[in-house]
């Protein structure tokens, strides 16, 4: 019987550990895609002014700066000026709907206060090229969910619940920009 040295079990290891990594790197799903899967010409986008067709005071400049943050998050598109933009983005805000989901009893029997609501906030998109009749995405819906609470103050509890509305409103905004092109 031939006896193996720990020089030999290292390279077998060594060459084991290696294929293994190699099969492992290589079959991961074929699909995913990693990096800004927009047209490689359109690397800037604006937002142009949001229209508000919502009663919601402050809501326009609300949602702006949540799609702006989410464009920044994502970077798969760098967010400049109207002038200097390769593609322009424009929301229009239709509706704001609030419902209450959870009650806490009160201190009657009969008595019962929400404790927990949810708002959706839903918008029409579009994303245009400067100087081109076809839009680039044609106008589509999109809705922002959220639920919410509030202890003390229902107006701050409901203007967080409407701040992460308009996060997760930008989200998709963001994704049908940049993937569904």
């Amino acid at each position: 019987m031939k006896r193996i040295d720990s020089r030999s079990i290292r390279v077998i290891l060594a060459t084991c550990v290696l294929a293994f990594g190699c099969v492992f790197f290589t079959s991961s799903c074929g699909y995913y895609h990693m990096g800004s899967m927009m047209h490689p010409q359109i690397k800037t986008i604006a937002i142009s002014t949001i229209r508000n067709d919502t009663r919601e005071p402050l809501l326009t400049e609300l949602a702006r700066t949540q799609i702006a943050a989410r464009f920044q998050s994502d970077n798969s598109l760098k967010l400049v000026s109207k002038e200097e933009a390769d593609c322009i983005l424009y929301v229009r805000l239709v509706s704001v709907t609030s419902s209450m989901l959870r009650y806490n009893p009160g201190y009657e029997e009969d008595e019962y206060r929400p404790a927990e609501f949810h708002v959706s906030l839903s918008a029409e998109m579009e994303v245009l090229i400067p100087g081109r009749s076809e839009p680039l995405i044609k106008k589509r819906s999109v809705t922002g969910d959220a639920n919410y609470q509030y202890n003390v103050d229902p107006q701050v509890g409901r203007y967080y619940g409407l701040r992460q509305a308009c996060y997760d409103l930008g989200g998709q905004i963001v994704e049908y920009t940049a993937e569904a092109w």
